[in-house]
């Protein structure tokens, strides 16, 4: 293979064009950095820690319509997944000291404290949103002091893909608004 190369398939010019495009890098202005557009946006606020809880994915947005839940289950069926509804009541939704059990001083937390009660199966065969709309209603009256959540899996993976919350209790007081989330 080596003896078909020639020397003429070797182009030197490219160290050349290598070595231009160096020297114009060199004489070109450093581009200008100004903060002035970091005074019109929100993304430099503070977080307010005090009774300000998050869950999963969509927990720092204001409650999910109907409609939109409706979507999500929609992109869940669409993806092959599983949507399943689980509920927990407000003293153990979130990870603690008190309702969770560590392995050893350090741990990452993101095991702890991540089953909650499943309500039914999981919705094997669900085609639409509707379908899982009629259930969170009978999980909501049910319990409605729990917090309830809508999970999908993947049978493929063997995994959970993604879960959000679509029920807070009433009378929850660790979630804030979220334009009420910052402190500057």
């Amino acid at each position: 293979m080596a003896a078909t190369i020639s020397a003429s398939m070797i182009k030197a010019p490219v160290a050349a064009r290598q070595q231009t495009a160096l020297t114009q890098a060199k004489t070109a202005k450093p581009a200008m950095v100004s903060n002035v557009n970091a005074k019109k946006t929100n993304a430099f606020l503070v977080w307010q820690p005090t009774d300000n809880k998050f869950f999963e994915t969509f927990s720092f947005l204001p409650a999910l319509s109907d409609d939109e839940i409706s979507k999500q289950v929609d992109y869940m069926v669409g993806n092959g997944w599983t949507p399943c509804l689980e509920f927990s009541d407000p003293e153990t939704a979130y990870t603690g000291s008190q309702n969770t059990e560590r392995m050893g001083a350090v741990t990452s937390g993101y095991q702890d404290n991540r089953y909650w009660t499943m309500w039914k199966l999981p919705m094997f065969g669900c085609s639409d949103g509707s379908q899982v709309l009629g259930e969170m209603k009978q999980c909501t009256k049910a319990f409605p002091n729990a917090y309830i959540r809508l999970v999908a899996f993947d049978a493929v993976r063997q995994v959970q893909m993604c879960g959000f919350l679509v029920h807070r209790p009433p009378n929850c007081t660790e979630f804030q608004d979220p334009s009420s989330r910052s402190i500057a």
